[in-house]
């Protein structure tokens, strides 16, 4: 049987993901340092610790961005 995915917007560029992946799965699948990014969800902040319970559905717009750290 041939695998369901679905498409989303990463940065602007199309990618199939499969039905139920969360945020913190799709950053690990590209090897993004999870501290290191900040992660938005259809122009929304997601912080750290939502995005292990943050579905990722079809047509949603990711944006991942390296964090400005400093102060």
């Amino acid at each position: 049987p041939k695998m369901t995915t679905h498409t989303v917007h990463l940065n602007g560029t199309r990618i199939a993901i499969p039905p139920g992946q969360t945020l913190a799965e799709l950053l690990a699948q590209l090897a993004e340092p999870a501290d290191q990014v900040a992660t938005a969800l259809n122009g929304e902040f997601i912080a750290k610790a939502q995005r292990s319970g943050t579905r990722l559905a079809p047509g949603d717009h990711i944006t991942v961005f390296k964090a400005i750290v400093g102060g």
